[in-house]
């Protein structure tokens, strides 16, 4: 017998929840193969076997907390101790005065032995069996092969007390079942996100800052270079461009790409701009960061927002992915809002969301009206050490950008 101990999957990370068991006790299980998803408060992540053998024992439910370092589960190495296992059940088979007590039938024959025999179960489920005056051929195994495990025989016996129960009771137990709240305990990402940004808005005085940008000229150069991103498999969406023209900005206002130390005494000019990108996954809120833009073309931002965004819908982002971020991107646009008031992710020192487009009248410069694409965004600050003209210049400088992205070719290295 072996246990399998739960490893370092992450820096700082002393717990997880077990997600999904994809085996259960009894299962052969080969090297490398899947054996259990569990969340940690970053990421999803999936636990292979390290060795053939079979699963002997899950030390951690469904849904509970997994300790690192602690025994996960306990598996035999394929081989070991297989004699012994065959003898035992062997044994087992061989008593039929035992056999024909653990199953007791109407007839009282011996065919009604053999058909015992072949449900699979261990000894201890046997027994179990045995002292509830149970038959083995009465219980649904949910095991491999249909073997009945002892969680199996535990159910049909709560099935069958439940049945026993008159049919007002059971009424009046499933309209109370109905009204309570279904609970769920925090944890993992959203665990995480809760207490981030508590922290965040109790210790981060925030200044927030709105303002209207007209995008028409951007939809329309995202039209004329998404055939050319697709025949590159490619998917080109307005996100490089707004990473890109804030990167560019940055260049501008190096101060809003900066970071407070913790003692709150020191600025951190940071020489990258690594724009985090706010995902609605499964798992939680999770924002992992495009690193070094101001390095990239359109097409790298691209691509490394589409790898980003996939991982993070699935809950599967690499630690290196989420840390490191010196400014963050919320497109709540996406999900049809107008309007809202982001929470920085500290200790980042400002954060831009980024409401839905719309196609509004506004006046030209000859007083004409014209149909314009008018995006909304609003800008948190942390007003420590940036205030209202500091985030105002930087957003007219990225505005600029994206009212006139031809423009930004100027500055491109």
């Amino acid at each position: 017998m072996s246990d399998f101990l739960l490893p370092d999957i992450g820096e700082g990370i002393v717990e997880c929840e077990v997600v999904e068991w994809r085996v259960a006790e009894g299962d052969h299980i080969e090297e490398d193969q899947p054996i259990v998803e569990v969340m940690t408060d970053k990421a999803l992540v999936e636990i292979t076997a390290p060795e053939t053998g079979v699963v002997t024992k899950l030390y951690v439910a469904q849904g509970q907390i997994a300790k690192v370092h602690a025994p996960l589960y306990a598996y035999r190495v394929e081989g070991e101790n297989q004699a012994a296992s065959e003898a035992e059940e062997s044994a087992a088979s061989e008593k039929p005065n035992e056999r024909e007590a653990e199953l007791p039938t109407a007839k009282g024959t011996a065919d009604a032995g053999l058909i015992y025999d072949k449900v699979p179960a261990s000894p201890a489920v046997r027994r179990l069996v045995r002292e509830h005056s149970l038959q083995l051929t009465e219980i649904a195994g949910s095991g491999k092969d249909g073997r009945v495990l002892k969680e199996d025989v535990l159910t049909h016996l709560d099935q069958a007390s439940q049945a026993t129960i008159p049919s007002s009771q059971a009424a009046n137990k499933r309209q109370a079942e109905d009204s309570a709240p279904r609970v769920e305990p925090l944890r993992g990402i959203r665990a995480v996100m809760a207490k981030r940004m508590v922290e965040a808005a109790s210790t981060i005085p925030h200044f927030h800052y709105g303002e209207e940008i007209d995008v028409t000229a951007l939809l329309a150069l995202r039209e004329r270079l998404k055939p050319l991103a697709e025949a590159q498999g490619e998917r080109l969406t307005l996100m490089p461009f707004f990473m890109k023209a804030m990167a560019l900005a940055v260049a501008k206002e190096p101060i809003v790409n900066a970071q407070l130390n913790a003692a709150g005494n020191e600025l951190l000019y940071y020489p990258q701009c690594n724009i985090g990108m706010a995902v609605d996954s499964k798992a939680g809120l999770m924002v992992p960061n495009v690193k070094n833009v101001e390095r990239l073309t359109l097409l790298e931002i691209a691509r490394e927002v589409g790898r980003l965004t996939t991982l993070a819908r699935e809950g599967r982002v690499d630690q290196a992915d989420l840390k490191g971020g010196t400014i963050s991107i919320s497109n709540i646009g996406a999900l049809g809002g107008t309007y809202a008031a982001p929470i920085i992710n500290a200790p980042e020192a400002a954060i831009v969301a980024i409401g839905k487009t719309q196609w509004l009248p506004r006046f030209d410069e000859q007083g004409a009206v014209q149909r314009r694409a008018i995006m909304t965004i609003t800008w948190a600050g942390d007003h420590r050490f940036i205030d209202g003209g500091t985030i105002a210049r930087f957003c007219n400088t990225w505005k600029g950008f994206l009212e006139a992205p031809d423009s930004m070719l100027l500055h491109l290295a």
